[in-house]
């Protein structure tokens, strides 16, 4: 029996990861393809995306979304079953995407390729690690303590321990290729440097390639026959001598809202509530009235990107739905006002 390779694609919040995928789908050439969505939130914003990625092949029961919480904390209860699924059709997927959340770790996941339910049913290609080039070129998420020190001085924010260091570091630890994504952020000039920095964090082996909007190629991001799931000493993992990890440092939660009257007042108000907030992420859609297509929203940090993707359906409910991510404490109240007022 043939084993479907699977990828996972891991990365954090706002790297681009969505965006990979889409670019995967609609250029798979003819190939089966099938997703599984991990969507940190209340909303299943990704998922929509990935539907209209404008490839014939790809059927609403081939994207998978698991939306009650990180993958790699609900392995048994959530992945395995939904895997076994897939592998179980009477035309099983040729390739397996797996787009885990921003705070997923991602060697628990490949350990559960292991598993004897599927560990001769499957196996992972690779794992890809998309990274937001521009963060790091600001010095985000750098495991140099002098650097997060620097960090920590310059923001108040970053003055108490921040778990995302540790979840990026892993990342980077366990993947078979690293896509420095967003470099149409960066300037040329620096990105050499940029490379060097991110290539010396990486184990022997490993590549770097450099992308914008994830449009890696097919032939680049599939077929590294890594398996993965044999080479899990080879990938450190900082939490490798914990129990577990839990995401109690964050939340998530959705405004919705009617038509966007004047867009440029409402991005402002967007900008200003990330800016005042804990917000680390915002993404979802926007109904703008006298355009006939939804607005896709995609906010990291301070950085807002937004464009139309597709018509509104007929019978479709026209509304604003965002998806808010952040630290624990955030005050919803204040941020649904500032947005819907």
């Amino acid at each position: 029996m043939r084993r479907v390779p699977a990828t996972v694609i891991t990365g954090f919040l706002g790297a681009g990861k969505t965006s990979l995928v889409r670019h995967l789908l609609a250029h798979a050439d003819g190939r089966h393809l099938a997703v599984i969505v991990n969507e940190f939130g209340e909303l299943g914003i990704d998922r929509e995306l990935l539907l209209d990625c404008g490839d014939a092949e790809c059927e609403e029961s081939d994207l998978v979304e698991l939306a009650n919480g990180c993958l790699c904390c609900t392995v048994a209860d959530d992945f395995l079953p939904t895997l076994t699924r897939l592998l179980d059709r009477e035309q099983p997927p040729e390739h397996i995407l797996i787009e885990t959340s921003g705070l997923a770790l991602p060697k628990p996941l490949v350990q559960a390729f292991a598993w004897p339910e599927i560990r001769t049913r499957t196996t992972v290609d690779g794992v890809l690690t998309v990274i937001d080039g521009a963060a790091v070129a600001a010095g985000l998420f750098a495991p140099d303590p002098e650097a997060v020190n620097r960090q920590r001085a310059a923001d108040p924010a970053l003055t108490h321990d921040n778990p995302l260091e540790e979840v990026f570091t892993d990342q980077l630890a366990c993947a078979d290729l690293v896509v420095l994504n967003k470099t149409d952020l960066i300037a040329p000039a620096e990105l050499p440097a940029l490379r060097c920095s991110v290539e010396a964090q990486l184990r022997p082996g490993v590549k770097l390639v450099v992308a914008r909007e994830g449009k890696v190629p097919l032939q680049v991001a599939l077929g590294l026959a890594a398996a993965a799931e044999d080479d899990l000493l080879s990938r450190p993992s900082v939490h490798e001598l914990e129990d577990g990890h839990d995401h109690d440092d964050f939340e998530s939660f959705v405004v919705s809202a009617g038509a966007v009257e004047d867009g440029g007042d409402f991005f402002a108000r967007l900008r200003a509530t990330i800016s005042s907030h804990e917000v680390l992420r915002v993404k979802g859609f926007v109904d703008l009235p006298g355009r006939d297509r939804r607005q896709v929203v995609q906010a990291v940090g301070d950085r807002l990107q937004q464009h139309f993707d597709r018509p509104w359906h007929a019978g479709e409910t026209r509304e604003t739905r965002l998806v808010v991510i952040g630290r624990k404490g955030l005050d919803r109240a204040a941020i649904t006002a500032a947005l819907t007022g």
